[in-house]
């Protein structure tokens, strides 16, 4: 068990005895020293002992029910037994009575205000309010009444006491469930939190993963079906075609074991220079426009990892979602900013990622870093958007980017 549990069953422990136990205890103590002290008829002594033994059975059935329900489960508990509700109401009458009959105005009030604390504990708050403070003004009436009648002078002390003790009682009893409540609405919450923080860590793997198998089983494929079309004509290439699969499905098989072991982190500039092989395989001739300055800019590495990422969906995009011919790929250092801008003719009618989990999630990594993701076609035109903050300002006023032209692979 661990400690946060074992906290919590202590802290249960403590609040059975300090509201059932205790009220239990009470109820005896006081009641029951009354009963054997006053100068009591037989009839009056016995039916205020099964009162009592009736009032106490359900004080403590009824509140230990209502812990038994679980600290905070509803902000309205499950009612309780309407049986245990009418023994204890009529005990609660017999033990009212019975005092009151005797004059004993500090007495009379203890069995009614139990009740009433019980019964407050299964309502909502609104509901609560007013039971306790009708209880607490309708209080004032009994004791006042007989004082009145007899002209013992006690006025006072018998119409004011018993409303204090209804508030009083109550008090002590909600108490002490608060607390256990607000305990168990902060355990769950905890448990909550633990329980979102696994479900954000497979959705990460699950991005991850997502990256890195549907990157290399789609240039798999490609490369595959490049290889069936050359097995006759040009079987030399064709066995080389081959081989390059089998090398990238020791790498997918290799990468997809470091993301289970949460050891790898994906570069901007490893996935430029695998779109520009890729690119080739695929006959669509890429355009590589690179800042010289964006190599010496301080990006941080998760950045350089999310960048990565979006180069990797994004040439996928390309492959997965359109008949490209051409493709251009712009990096660059603008001010705070690092920009990736992918572009390429021949897409699809739908834009890629509108509907998936790619450049969705990707986008939503990229806010979370204070970056942003955007994606739009134009015709048949697809361009994306990416950039991310540098960790400091680099200026890029007076650099010519260079363009790298990359020819794709002859027919």
């Amino acid at each position: 068990m661990s400690d946060r549990a074992a906290g919590l069953t202590s802290f249960r422990r403590y609040t059975w005895w300090a509201v059932p136990g205790t009220t239990g205890a009470v109820l005896v103590l006081l009641v029951g020293s009354w009963i054997v002290d006053a100068d009591l008829p037989a009839w009056a002594r016995a039916l205020a002992v099964a009162a009592l033994a009736t009032e106490t059975t359900a004080s403590v059935v009824l509140l230990g029910g209502r812990l038994a329900q679980g600290p905070g489960d509803d902000e309205r508990p499950e009612l309780p037994s309407a049986g245990w509700l009418s023994a204890a109401a009529t005990a609660t009458v017999v033990l009212a009575v019975l005092p009151l009959a005797w004059r004993n105005y500090g007495l009379w009030a203890v069995a009614p205000a139990v009740t009433v604390a019980i019964g407050a504990t299964y309502l909502r708050a609104g509901t609560r309010r007013w039971l306790i403070g009708g209880a607490t003004v309708l209080a004032v009436v009994p004791g006042g009444a007989v004082s009145l009648a007899q002209g013992d002078g006690e006025l006072a002390y018998a119409a004011l006491f018993p409303a204090g003790l209804v508030a009083f009682t109550v008090w002590m009893v909600l108490g002490p469930l608060w607390a256990w409540d607000v305990a168990g609405r902060l355990d769950r919450a905890r448990r909550l939190e633990a329980e979102l923080a696994v479900k954000d860590e497979r959705l990460r793997f699950a991005a991850d993963l997502h990256d890195i198998q549907g990157h290399h089983l789609q240039v798999i494929a490609l490369k595959s079906e490049l290889a069936a079309r050359l097995a006759e004509v040009d079987p030399a290439r064709a066995a080389a075609e081959m081989r390059e699969v089998r090398r990238l499905s020791a790498d997918a098989l290799r990468d997809t074991r470091a993301v289970v072991h949460g050891y790898r982190r994906t570069t901007l500039d490893d996935e430029i220079a695998g779109a520009v092989r890729v690119l080739a395989a695929a006959d669509i001739d890429a355009r590589m426009v690179l800042d010289p300055t964006a190599a010496r800019t301080d990006l941080a590495d998760s950045a350089r990892h999310l960048l990565g990422l979006v180069m990797r969906e994004s040439i996928t995009n390309v492959l997965r979602h359109s008949h490209a011919r051409h493709a251009e790929v712009d990096y660059r250092v603008t001010g705070s900013l690092a920009r990736l801008r992918v572009s390429n003719d021949g897409a699809d009618a739908h834009p890629a990622g509108a509907a998936g989990t790619g450049l969705t999630g990707l986008g939503e990594r990229l806010r979370a870093a204070g970056g942003e993701l955007t994606w739009a076609r134009d015709g048949d035109r697809f361009v994306l958007v990416a950039s991310l903050p540098t960790a400091s300002t680099t200026s890029s006023a007076s650099t010519t980017p260079s363009a790298l032209p990359e020819s794709g692979a002859t027919r």
